[in-house]
């Protein structure tokens, strides 16, 4: 699937801009994601990633719609995604319509599936007990996402932290396939084989935590403290979170780097004009891959439909 500029084709013909602002944060208060959100927008990025289960979509969208009234941007020069919670795989038409009711629109650009997890309740990055999940029949949820569609909630539909195999399973029996699968990407965790298989059939594949998602709970500071990346970005003159965001760009896939800094969302929207050296490529081949979200929240040996991390990543971890 080429990138063509700052955006990249969908299998819905519709154009995913290749580079994005993640709003996924911890204790970040409303007044400091509009002002993310306004500053992302005057520098030039169009596209927005936001989920249910982050607490951002009213911040996300007293932002757009004020964006809109200004004469800043219109309604159609802005992507936005947002995600199905692992509490309401049961009626995927209801969730998105209260999401488009936070983010006062009419429609959003993508939906996804967040986790291929069914959970009674949602508590993100903590413990889960085995009451807390439910049986997950992957085949009914995204029949509500195919209506999602056709309702014209949503442009396009799509997963997130799907495995190759989940993916194959799930185009078994879709009549609408999904546009993109939306996962973790970075230098250390590169995700070729999932690229090649998404790649062939025509589903694109877009990067959370595409930094590694340094001073997060989630995330590893790993990635970003690598002196490989400093002594890149010492070369071409940039910061090393450019480096790392134009190397995903030159892998095929889109990047939601998320900040709240102003001076560094328009650092982080600088990648489009120059290149990473076919040096630089091939040290950054070289790299050891390990997986920084793993997921164990989400595995248990009773109540679970994943065992184990390899049941739940069908060993692609």
């Amino acid at each position: 699937m080429a990138i063509v500029g700052g955006s990249a084709e969908l299998n819905t013909g519709a154009q995913i801009p290749i580079i994005g602002l993640g709003t996924a944060s911890m204790n970040t208060n409303e007044e400091d994601i509009k002002a993310a959100v306004i500053a992302a927008l005057q520098v030039g990025y169009r596209h927005f990633d936001t989920a249910r289960v982050y607490g951002s979509e009213h911040a996300l969208g007293k932002a757009l719609n004020s964006a809109f009234q200004s004469g800043l941007v219109s309604r159609e020069d802005v992507f936005v995604t947002t995600k199905l919670r692992n509490t309401e795989h049961d009626d995927p038409v209801a969730a998105i319509k209260d999401s488009l009711i936070n983010l006062q629109l009419e429609y959003v650009d993508l939906f996804l599936i967040h986790w291929p997890i069914k959970l009674r309740t949602e508590i993100p990055l903590t413990p889960l007990k085995e009451e807390d999940f439910l049986p997950l029949d992957i085949k009914s949820t995204w029949q509500g996402m195919e209506q999602c569609m056709e309702m014209g909630l949503t442009k396009a539909i799509g997963v997130s932290n799907f495995s190759c195999k989940k993916i194959e399973d799930l185009l078994k029996h879709a009549k609408i396939p999904p546009a993109v699968d939306q996962v973790e990407m970075h230098p250390h965790w590169h995700q070729k084989k999932l690229r090649d298989y998404c790649s062939k059939h025509n589903i694109h594949v877009s990067a959370w935590s595409p930094l590694g998602a340094p001073n997060t709970p989630w995330g590893s500071n790993a990635v970003m403290d690598n002196p490989l990346f400093q002594e890149i970005a010492q070369k071409h003159e940039k910061t090393r979170a450019q480096v790392m965001l134009r190397w995903g760009l030159e892998q095929g896939v889109s990047v939601l780097p998320k900040s709240y800094n102003a001076g560094r969302i328009a650092e982080n929207f600088q990648v489009f004009d120059w290149s990473l050296t076919s040096d630089d490529h091939d040290k950054i081949s070289k790299l050891e891959q390990k997986k920084i979200q793993q997921g164990e929240l989400f595995v248990n040996s009773t109540t679970s439909p994943y065992k184990t991390l390899e049941e739940l990543w069908d060993g692609e971890i």
